[in-house]
């Protein structure tokens, strides 16, 4: 088990693992196959997850022990969480080397696509255009440029500010640079056979103990860079 779902933290409330690429955090309605979920329940029993991660990202996720920690988090984690960084390789160059990505997001409940739209100046973040529009917010910052078989790609450091469905993925595809690997939001490369996304930093405060926790992964083998273009 802890070779495909690594656990990284464990104490009487709390569960914080490693996810790989390609495994669903819980079951959708549609099918019964292992998940994160499923393997933490074969081993603790009932156990609850916190957040998720998308089937194709890797990283860390955060299960509860009990019903009422779950809650405990769940109802206030926008307000508990501290860090919530993630590493992406983006198609192409990227001119800047930091910035702030805010949008509206909009999730099409048929196609299961999410939109966004650029805010418009006198925007408040508290009063979208729509009730179904939600404020999203990202801060980016690249740490490297590299070619494979002669084609540009950006590592990027995404911090949230939100925690928007697809949020890193539509910010990117919004900018003209989507993660490679990432047919549903316009990539048109796929180097490591994967979404090139990694939940690497987590932190947030303990509905318990009042501790803040705090917790890095590393990048996956999956996503190494094998060709340099410059530092």
């Amino acid at each position: 088990m802890r070779q495909e779902l690594r656990i990284v933290f464990e104490d009487d409330w709390l569960v914080v693992v490693e996810k790989p690429s390609g495994m669903l955090s819980v079951a959708t309605d549609k099918g019964h196959e292992v998940t994160a979920h499923s393997m933490l329940r074969d081993e603790f029993g009932r156990i609850f997850i916190v957040h998720r991660l998308d089937r194709d990202t890797s990283g860390l996720l955060v299960f509860a022990k009990d019903e009422e920690t779950k809650r405990a988090l769940q109802d206030n984690w926008e307000e508990a969480v501290q860090e919530r960084r993630y590493t992406a390789i983006l198609e192409g160059s990227i001119e800047d080397e930091e910035g702030y990505i805010e949008t509206w997001m909009y999730e099409n409940p048929r196609s299961l696509m999410v939109h966004c739209y650029g805010l418009r100046p006198g925007d408040s973040p508290q009063k979208p255009p729509r009730k179904d529009w939600k404020y999203a917010s990202s801060h980016c910052r690249k740490t490297r440029e590299f070619t494979i078989e002669g084609k540009p790609y950006t590592e990027v450091e995404f911090n949230l500010e939100t925690g928007r469905r697809n949020q890193i993925r539509v910010h990117s595809q919004w900018i003209g640079h989507p993660i490679t690997g990432d047919r549903k939001y316009g990539a048109q490369t796929n180097p490591f056979r994967r979404l090139a996304l990694h939940a690497q930093g987590l932190a947030f405060i303990h509905p318990w103990t009042g501790k803040t926790m705090k917790f890095s992964s590393q990048i996956p083998k999956n996503l190494k860079i094998r060709e340099k273009l410059r530092h």
